[in-house]
């Protein structure tokens, strides 16, 4: 366990390290990178890659440190930025106009690919490494809380981010920018937002609000994943706004922030249980578990608990030997 620990750890710490590389050889520091995009994608590029250095990395950054000193949530916690590397980098690599734009970046495709390799690489380790069995109970107001906002996110993509330049490509002469100058990018967008992120959010959401057990990792992952995503959106919108790209808009820029604060909000909320009763580690339960509820810790790993109540010497064992109370250093 802590060699897989360790391995997750490096592989988190080198995940921040490639994001922040490829960021600043990117438009927004360097631009020795160049992307074959016009200049609206250009402008969501930029942004994004100022979300991915001002938000994304310390978190991955952050979650590798956790994973090292082996903390129980950092498995939990990777599942946001190994996610949002695997989505955005899609676009990145695919998303070019290549042989009728100008640009370079397939000079980078080895590390452009390596990130998402390796970002892939760490969202099966971390999903595999926690049972949905063995998560910390939510309460109920926090389960249709995330399930309500889940669906609200899904209803968000398809009528405020997608439905209007969709209907606007259906026109026999498209009037949007980024269609008309980077249709690759725009048709790819598309296809992950309206055929994986909004059916996954429908999905999961559905099941957070009938309490299902097999939604409560799903929860976790997207609810981090959709954080970062809503980040990296928002920080596109402000850009747009800012260099006043003719396909900006105000109002999307601030449900943006607004969406990205309220799932911030809800994700912490999810996420707080994984981090109270840190000081107790797996063992073998002594005496009766404690059940579930707000501070219940007990399912994150089997027999995560401390006893509670013993002679001022400590329990017995079954033949009778004493034993002291069962403290340990979080793994």
């Amino acid at each position: 366990m802590r060699t897989q620990n360790r391995l997750l750890g490096a592989g988190l710490l080198a995940l921040g390290a490639a994001m922040a590389t490829v960021a600043v050889l990117g438009p927004f520091v360097l631009d020795v990178l160049r992307y074959r995009i016009s200049a609206t994608s250009l402008n969501q590029i930029v942004g994004g890659d100022a979300a991915a250095l001002a938000v994304v990395v310390p978190i991955t950054v952050a979650v590798g440190v956790l994973a090292i000193r082996g903390h129980r949530a950092a498995p939990v916690l990777a599942l946001a930025p190994s996610i949002f590397v695997v989505y955005t980098y899609t676009q990145l690599i695919i998303g070019n106009e290549y042989l009728r734009l100008p640009g370079n970046v397939e000079r980078f495709f080895p590390l452009l690919l390596a990130v998402f390799i390796l970002a892939g690489a760490i969202t099966l380790q971390a999903w595999n490494s926690v049972p949905a069995g063995r998560l910390p109970p939510t309460s109920a107001d926090v389960d249709r809380t995330a399930g309500v906002l889940l669906l609200v996110i899904a209803a968000f993509v398809v009528v405020g981010l997608h439905l209007p330049d969709y209907v606007d490509a259906m026109r026999d002469h498209p009037g949007t920018v980024q269609y008309l100058s980077s249709p690759t990018a725009f048709w790819l967008v598309k296809f992950m937002d309206l055929g994986i992120v909004v059916p996954a959010a429908i999905t999961v959401g559905i099941g957070a609000l009938r309490r299902r057990q097999w939604a409560r990792k799903p929860v976790y992952a997207l609810l981090g994943a959709y954080t970062l995503i809503g980040a990296s959106v928002a920080g596109m919108a402000i850009t747009m706004v800012a260099r006043h790209d003719p396909d900006a808009s105000t109002a999307t820029a601030i449900w943006s922030v607004l969406l990205t604060a309220l799932l911030a909000g809800l994700t912490c909320a999810v996420y707080r249980p994984l981090f109270r009763r840190a000081g107790a580690a797996p063992a073998q339960a002594v005496g009766p578990a404690p059940t579930g509820g707000e501070n219940g810790m007990t399912n994150l790993y089997a027999g995560c608990t401390t006893p509670t109540s013993s002679a001022p010497g400590g329990s017995h064992d079954r033949s009778g030997n004493s034993q002291g109370p069962i403290h340990r250093r979080g793994r």
